[in-house]
């Protein structure tokens, strides 16, 4: 009986959790959906702005973060996505890690270049999707971009 606690509880930590939030999503901007009237910012990356534009391979500036959007609302177009709560951020959102498919949301992002890792909050997390992105010359790795979160704090006046 003694053994039979320790198994146990081996088995019920290798339960995978379940999902917070499933639903279709509707995107908001390249890094926040909205599942059953829930906002939730996804977690450990950081997409361009809306207004953000970047320079493409060709040197001419374009929208990156309205493409980040545009991209990723095709990519989960009509596709259940399956999210799971890691925090809460300051405007009140649910920050999760979310799937399509098997697939993770921010990795996809990031091995699109449609987005960047978030190194304060993602630790080592899509270290080695930047590193292709950013290799292959893919999305904002094409050309000259500024971080979307030096790009905010600007906007802020450097606050």
């Amino acid at each position: 009986m003694r053994f039979l606690i320790p198994v146990l509880l081996l088995l019920a930590a290798c339960t995978p959790a379940e999902p917070t939030v499933v639903g279709r999503a509707s995107v908001i901007d390249g890094d926040t959906l909205e599942i059953h009237d829930r906002r939730i910012r996804l977690w450990g990356v950081d997409a361009p702005e809306g207004r953000q534009s970047c320079d493409g391979a060709d040197g001419r500036a374009y929208r990156c973060g309205q493409s980040a959007a545009n991209r990723l609302d095709a990519h989960l177009r009509d596709r259940t996505v399956a999210c799971f709560e890691e925090d809460t951020d300051r405007y009140g959102r649910m920050v999760a890690r979310c799937e399509v498919g098997g697939e993770d949301v921010g990795a996809w992002l990031v091995r699109q270049g449609l987005a960047v890792r978030y190194a304060r909050y993602a630790g080592n997390a899509y270290v080695a999707e930047e590193a292709a992105a950013r290799a292959a010359g893919v999305g904002v790795w094409a050309g000259p971009f500024t971080n979307p979160e030096d790009w905010r704090r600007a906007r802020r006046g450097g606050a």
